[in-house]
Order: C-alpha cells, then structure tokens, then sequence
C-alpha cells in the first residue's frame, strides 16, 4: 500500500470514530513516516506513537521525519527492541530480564529530548518500556526518570 493510499484510509477511519476518544497510531514502516502522515494524524488529533523497534529509524528521527511536530495534546514513546534487532533476538538476549544487558544511550537521549519537548509544549508524555530493549525495563524507567530530573 502506498503512502497516501494509507493516509487516505487512516483519514477515512479518523472520520468514522467516536471523537471522545484519544487516539495514537503506531506504524513499523518507516516509508509511511512524512508530511501527508503527520497532517493526517494532526487533523484529528491523533498521537504518533514513537517506537524505538527493530526496523524503524531512530526516534529523534521519526520526530524529523514528522516536520519536528507532535501532532495531539499527547505524545506516547514505545521502547521495544534494539534498532536493527529482531524480536527474536532482543528476546533471547535480554532473558531473564534481571538487569540491563546493554544500555541504549542514543535511545535513552532521544527518550528525553522527546519527553522535555513535549512537557515544554504542555503536552502529556507517555512512554512504554519492553524488557526487550535493555533488558530490563523497570531499570531502563529509573535511569531515563533520573536523566529527565538531571537534565
């Protein structure tokens, strides 16, 4: 599917949905990320969810790629897996998710620049945390809870 055979139908959907609700998409193909997606999501005031998972660029990225522009009263951060590692592999190399197996600093940063520029802008910040990406989230939580004090 196209790009904008996308927007169209998210468009489309937007259209059909109780409007009392908040809503957030979370797309895995980079290639749908850009101006038409953004306008779309910002339209309706729908929440891009950015993730940090296998196939998808970095997230400070994605928030370029979105003309640097969150696009509801709310942004939501999903850390899943290390970029360029499968689900699979995350997995076996974060088992048993007792400690962190490998800080993501550049995820980590990203994290927070997102965080901070969404609080500056008096949006809400929502960010999900997988055992999967350093290995194990409740310590991932703590570290990017102290860098958004200390920063």
């Amino acid at each position: 599917m196209s790009s904008n055979e996308f927007c169209s139908r998210l468009d489309t959907l937007f259209n059909q949905l109780p409007k009392d609700f908040r809503y957030a998409v979370e797309v895995r193909n980079a290639g749908l990320l850009g101006p038409d997606y953004r306008k779309v999501l910002a339209s309706h005031g729908v929440a891009h969810v950015y993730n940090h998972w296998s196939y998808m660029p970095p997230l400070q990225e994605q928030h370029q790629q979105m003309e640097e522009r969150f696009t509801a009263p709310f942004t939501v951060l999903r850390l899943l897996t290390p970029l360029k590692m499968s689900y699979e592999a995350a997995k076996k190399r974060a088992e048993p998710y007792t400690r962190i197996v490998e800080e993501l600093p550049k995820m980590r940063r990203d994290t927070v620049e997102l965080v901070k520029k969404a609080v500056d802008e008096q949006r809400k910040a929502y960010v999900l945390v997988n055992n999967r990406s350093e290995g194990n989230a409740p310590l991932t939580i703590q570290a990017l809870v102290k860098a958004l004090q200390t920063g």
